[in-house]
């Protein structure tokens, strides 16, 4: 009989010494009483606090970061009560005042009743893998504000402006409100690239995006880089005067930029033609058709000989 005990006892305690030259920090809690039966010494390494101070789920609880708490320590204990394993990912306080995130496996032992007896667990260090996936996020973040940007001016580039005006379009269709377009073309863009270099043409490109983009103030009203030497503003709840005179604006405000452009026909000043177009849309309107107005009014302003605002 004292061998087997001895037998036991050595099983247990080879368990034991496995469990604790793991990485992972074991732990059992009574659920009766919610107090720790056992955590691995491990914790201490991670986190700082001696084993010892694991008394109850309240020291869990507490030793966690206050966003992750509420929702961890409801979850845990519904599912816990259903008797389902779960787990779960959250902050951890360290003794310093620090934060390490901590995946939580659970186990949820029953007795033969069916009643719930225990918890048992494991504890992973998954800050380096959290680090990882926020990092991936923040660089997808960038890669998807990058794809809507035009890579030589800065601004908002023809990919969001299909988007956006494909959600303004039903907006303005739901409200029955009008919706604006400009069309904005710089006057002999190729004659200026021709005289002055390619390199002179893309800063002048810059220079007047960033003209242009300080035009519109609303926060829905969007301007981007439709393509060449070619700009859009989309300007919602907004009518046709309002339009022109938006349009208007941007006329005046680029040539007193005076961007030199001698090789011009009508100003020795770089100059930009506009087409203006307004709608509001009916159930059977596209909003290619908005397009498409501004840009036939695009080409009677230039057919009447540039430098000038046509609007329908």
């Amino acid at each position: 009989m004292t061998d087997l005990i001895n037998d036991v006892s050595t099983e247990n305690d080879v368990y034991k010494t496995l469990l604790e030259s793991t990485k992972a920090i074991p732990w059992k809690i009574d659920w009766a009483t919610l107090q720790f039966v056992y955590i691995g010494p491990q914790i201490e390494a991670l986190l700082g606090w001696e084993p010892s101070s694991w008394k109850s789920v309240e020291d869990w609880a507490a030793r966690m970061h206050a966003d992750d708490r509420q929702w961890v320590v409801d979850f845990c204990v519904s599912q816990s009560k259903s008797g389902i394993d779960h787990e779960a990912d959250y902050r951890a306080l360290t003794k310093e005042g620090n934060y390490v995130w901590i995946r939580d496996v659970v186990h949820v032992v029953r007795k033969e009743s069916g009643e719930v007896d225990s918890l048992v667990g494991f504890m992973f260090d998954i800050s380096e893998r959290k680090k990882t996936e926020q990092e991936l996020i923040k660089l997808q973040k960038e890669l998807e504000e990058l794809s809507f940007k035009d890579g030589l001016t800065g601004v908002a580039n023809r990919r969001m402006f299909d988007a956006v005006i494909e959600t303004e379009w039903l907006k303005a269709r739901q409200n029955k409100q009008p919706l604006s377009l400009i069309i904005i073309d710089i006057d002999f863009f190729k004659e200026y690239n021709d005289f002055y270099g390619h390199l002179q043409g893309d800063d002048c490109l810059k220079q007047v995006a960033t003209t242009l983009n300080n035009i519109a103030t609303r926060s829905r009203d969007f301007f981007g880089r439709f393509g060449g030497e070619e700009f859009v503003m989309l300007l919602p709840e907004t009518d046709e005067n309002a339009a022109w005179a938006l349009a208007e604006r941007c006329r005046q405000s680029l040539f007193k930029k005076q961007i030199p452009h001698e090789n011009s026909k009508v100003s020795q000043l770089l100059t930009i033609s506009l087409g203006v177009s307004t709608m509001i849309p009916s159930q059977d309107d596209e909003h290619n058709e908005l397009i498409s107005r501004a840009d036939k009014q695009l080409y009677q302003a230039k057919q009447k000989g540039r430098n000038c605002i046509q609007s329908a």
